[in-house]
């Protein structure tokens, strides 16, 4: 057993302010003795595509990724780097990296599924006008458990989080910035959902809503356990919560009731 924190940050309009927000937020999380911290979609970044060139950072040169390697070697934890943009030659990723204890990259990924929705008396947004694809499945291990890793609108295609599990990921890190038409309606069941048919724990790691921002998050950062129940849950505001993976329980569900096992591939 060990335990994750997840941290939901107001995010503002200045690069520096948010590094220092998230650092002091990754800094109590593991004063609480969290081994794996998690941060938010775009944590860095306001959500809105006239930004993302703005503060986009190559990977060698990036003052986020520094401050995330420096303090994960200082507090000897796992972090979920939420996600940034990643500039790459002529290109804009909606990047999440993964730092080990030593301060390593051992694993990113980039966004495979761009948020491109107009809902009518809702939202309109076309991250493709401004992001590039990734095209990668990202799954890594860690000497707690084997963890898949996606970003927001890539928690809506069951097969990707299905594969990640079949690859062996039995936690799932979903840094997402849901709003306020699609988090009220699709935020809990989608999370909720995705954990009970894999048997999986997953966490969703919202920013904090923030009314005066260009892009209004849902919040409600949540980690649910395999059994589909949620395990711990933020408000709306700037918080962390926590809660404890237990590898046991994976096992106890999937031996109890064993879908994985009677999944009919030789019909479907």
């Amino acid at each position: 057993m060990f335990k994750i924190a997840l941290c939901q940050i107001k995010v503002k309009d200045d690069l520096q302010k948010n590094i220092d927000n998230a650092y002091k937020k990754i800094n109590e999380a593991s004063n609480n003795n969290a081994k794996i911290v998690a941060l938010c979609e775009m944590f860095n970044c306001p959500y809105s595509g006239k930004y993302f060139s703005k503060y986009a950072e190559e990977e060698n040169s990036s003052k986020t990724l520094n401050m995330l390697r420096e303090i994960s070697r200082e507090k000897g934890i796992y972090i979920i780097g939420g996600s940034i943009p990643e500039r790459e030659n002529d290109s804009i990723y909606n990047t999440s990296y993964v730092i080990n204890p030593n301060g390593d990259i051992i694993a990113k990924h980039r966004k495979i599924h761009l948020f491109d929705v107009d809902i009518e008396n809702g939202i309109r947004f076309h991250e493709s006008d401004y992001l590039s694809k990734g095209n990668k499945i990202t799954v890594f291990n860690t000497e707690y458990i084997r963890i898949g890793l996606c970003i927001c609108y890539d928690i809506r295609f069951p097969e990707l989080i299905r594969e990640m599990t079949l690859m062996g990921a039995k936690l799932i890190f979903v840094p997402a910035a849901f709003n306020m038409t699609t988090g009220p309606s699709h935020w809990d069941i989608l999370f909720r959902t995705r954990a009970l048919d894999n048997q999986i724990y997953i966490a969703g790691i919202s920013p904090a809503r923030d009314y005066e921002s260009v892009y209004t998050a849902y919040g409600h950062s949540l980690v649910v356990n395999p059994w589909g129940e949620i395990i711990a849950e933020a408000d709306e505001g700037e918080s962390i919560i926590y809660a404890d993976i237990d590898t046991r329980y994976i096992e106890k569900i999937r031996n109890e009731l064993p879908l994985l096992k009677h999944r009919r591939i030789d019909i479907y």
